[in-house]
């Protein structure tokens, strides 16, 4: 019995991947190396997002509605393949970030059709309901997963930061009856523990970063706050400066969680590694300013055949600049993730399990 994206049973034949009880060897050394002078994390992190000159994306749009009455925009380049790759952003990100385009632009050139998600209200245009997304809602990327199957034989999921999050967690749910089409998972630059990734974001330069996060964040509050639960207040926000009171008095709950520890509880993926059944790469820097050691889980990869785990020395958070440049070359993650969907020897070690 294969089972639908959400894990509901549904009918039809096929063979779910099984493990065994060997270890999967961690990625060393990483392929990696950082450009002269850009070894520093929080460098690579900023002159990632603002240096880099990426084209557009020739993309179409595309809405489906959400069992809750909401919608969720859905971004296609299409090459004309079997082959599809979905792209999760991070964290107030969308379809046209940099890093986006720039592996939409790399799996379009390797012959895969590519369709970048964007979260409810983060499309440019603010979803209907009172829910906004988070680190855990695998459900609506099970919906997109629902939606844009059909007609592919090949399906791979790329996901960056909170959107890394998302691709895991869902492999991890999905576990051994996941459809045989996903055939690889790629996740970038991960906070697996959520918990961790906001206690080091509450450390040192961290509160640059989260102050930015919550600015975005604060004018989605405003402009949807007709929308929020009488017991939801918006009174002060400007007093907030973590995560942990942004998730305490937001997200948690808005999406039924009791508190922020319990929504890091629940929804880091770091819980859900062990039982992933799909061929799956984690790139994590060392020196993500967004992560920490909890963040590098070691542990997880060596015990799961299926999982790769991969961490250089350097890259910061959604970083790894390639010594080429920007313009329209490859970067590594691009490079790397090509690498990986294309690997033979995954696809002979994914046999052997």
């Amino acid at each position: 019995m294969r089972r639908s994206w959400d894990g509901a049973p549904r009918g039809g034949k096929g063979v779910a991947r099984k493990g065994n009880k060997k270890s999967m060897p961690l990625v060393t050394p990483s392929t990696y190396a950082s450009p002269p002078g850009l070894g520093n994390g929080h460098l690579q992190t900023v002159l990632a997002r603002f240096a880099r000159r990426v084209p557009p994306v020739p993309y179409r749009r595309e809405r489906i509605d959400t069992a809750d009455g909401d919608f969720l925009d859905l971004d296609w380049s299409r090459v004309g393949s079997r082959r599809l790759g979905i792209i999760c952003h991070g964290l107030e990100g969308s379809s046209g970030g940099t890093y986006i385009r720039g592996m939409a632009h790399a799996l379009n050139a390797e012959g895969w059709d590519v369709l970048a998600m964007n979260y409810r209200s983060c499309s440019g245009e603010m979803n209907r309901t009172a829910r906004f997304y988070h680190s855990g809602a695998t459900d609506d990327l099970a919906r997109v997963l629902e939606h844009a199957s059909h007609g592919y034989d090949d399906i791979a999921l790329v996901g960056f930061s909170l959107g890394g999050n998302l691709v895991l967690k869902l492999a991890g749910e999905l576990g051994p009856n996941a459809d045989l089409r996903i055939r690889r998972v790629v996740a970038f630059s991960v906070p697996v523990d959520l918990g961790a990734s906001a206690r080091t974001l509450s450390t040192g330069f961290g509160p640059l970063y989260v102050r930015r996060f919550l600015d975005s964040l604060k004018r989605k509050i405003e402009a949807k706050r007709h929308l929020l639960p009488p017991h939801i207040d918006t009174r002060a926000y400007h007093s907030i400066r973590t995560f942990r009171e942004f998730d305490d008095r937001f997200t948690a709950p808005l999406h039924g969680f009791r508190d922020a520890q319990h929504y890091w509880d629940a929804c880091s993926s770091k819980h859900f590694l062990s039982a992933i059944r799909i061929p799956t790469l984690i790139v994590n820097a060392r020196n993500d300013p967004f992560l920490g050691e909890a963040c590098l889980p070691y542990e997880e990869a060596e015990q799961n055949p299926w999982l790769f785990l991969e961490v250089p020395e350097y890259g910061g958070h959604v970083g790894f600049m390639s010594p080429l440049g920007g313009g329209q070359e490859r970067w590594w993650a691009e490079q790397r993730t090509v690498e990986f969907l294309h690997d033979d020897a995954v696809a002979v070690r994914e046999r052997d399990l």
